[in-house]
């Protein structure tokens, strides 16, 4: 009789396998240039020979607009009682969330979810947990009209801004389209659309620098791959590129089983527990950790995602090498 074991194996080389696999489609053209559809920004790729590869540099991302929407992303004005900021969930210098296990919005009303990063954002395939927004620009409405979050409308944050004589100055200046959802909500996108950390340690070494891990990272970057945590966490973004089912294989733990994750979107039995895999980019300063926030030690998180996901009990040794590697994904926050 084939043995569970036999069939843990065999998912996992399945699923290892067409992640290198679409990988190597997705990235193995030479460097070139890529425009957005949504608008006239390109990214300049750095393909390497590797599942996980190098962020990108954005090209023509107007300053102007970067300025006016930071300065909507950290007004509290787009909140019903001026009260809340998107960064006060969305710190960019501290992980761009806030450490909480769960948020806080109007009225000290609290969240169900763990707030994700900010932090190159622009390369998730989907926004939310959940997956429901398609893009930066359809996620904004969620935040600012969920009651719990920032309880507010369109027409409310339009009438606060053309009364401050500040905001209607910045908006003059880079539109002629005046104070409106759209202008407000593609300012608040480029300035997101420059949220991105390059340079971490890991895409220094994945670019041939050999120095740029140390041995304990080395290791931890081959159990990483071997493991078979590579198969959902990949690619620019390291994860936040597909979507999967918690407890794939091992019984997800109680603390995590309070939410349905996409099954709440789709109503799809096939949806329960299963939500975007989130990306791994600074996930060293983006603790707690999970969709609710339940899991507060990185090394925690390492075990339970070991078992979970992947069927495998994994000693201190690997899940402390494991965790070095995760370190080293923490990229440069200095000109954010």
């Amino acid at each position: 009789m084939i043995g569970r074991s036999y069939y843990i194996f065999l998912a996992v080389g399945v699923i290892l396998v067409t992640a290198i696999l679409a990988t190597y489609f997705f990235h193995s053209a030479p460097v070139q240039e890529s425009t957005s559809d949504s608008a006239d920004i390109s990214w300049q790729y750095i393909s390497v020979d590797s599942p996980l590869q190098p962020i990108p540099s954005v090209q023509n991302l107007d300053p102007d607009w970067v300025n006016l929407g930071r300065a909507l992303f950290h007004s509290p004005l787009l909140s019903k009682d001026n009260t809340i900021s998107c960064a006060s969930c969305h710190l960019v210098h501290f992980g761009g969330d806030d450490s909480f296990p769960v948020s806080t919005g109007i009225e000290n009303k609290v969240g169900s979810r763990n707030s994700p990063s900010v932090l190159n954002a622009v390369f998730n395939f989907r926004q939310f947990w959940d997956g429901r927004s398609l893009d930066l620009k359809e996620q904004i409405a969620g935040p600012v009209h969920n009651p719990v979050e920032m309880g507010s409308s369109w027409q409310e944050i339009v009438a606060k801004l053309e009364n401050s004589t500040d905001f209607v100055g910045m908006f003059a200046s880079v539109t002629p389209d005046g104070i409106n959802e759209e202008t407000i909500s593609n300012a608040i996108v480029a300035y997101e659309t420059s949220l991105t950390t390059p340079n971490a340690p890991i895409d220094a070494y994945i670019q041939g620098d050999q120095n740029a891990l140390n041995p304990q990272q080395k290791r931890g970057l081959q159990k990483f791959t071997d493991f078979g945590c590579v198969a959902c966490h990949q690619g620019v973004n390291i994860g936040g590129n597909l979507f999967q089912k918690i407890g794939r294989i091992g019984e997800i733990p109680e603390v995590l089983a309070d939410d349905l994750g996409r099954f709440t979107i789709t109503g799809n039995e096939y949806d329960k527990y299963v939500f975007k895999v989130p990306s791994l980019r600074n996930v060293a300063l983006t603790g707690p950790y999970f969709h609710n926030g339940a899991v507060a030690e990185l090394s925690e998180a390492v075990k339970i995602m070991a078992k979970m996901q992947l069927g495998r009990e994994i000693s201190q040794r690997d899940t402390d090498d494991i965790v070095a590697l995760l370190q080293s994904f923490t990229g440069d926050t200095s000109d954010l």
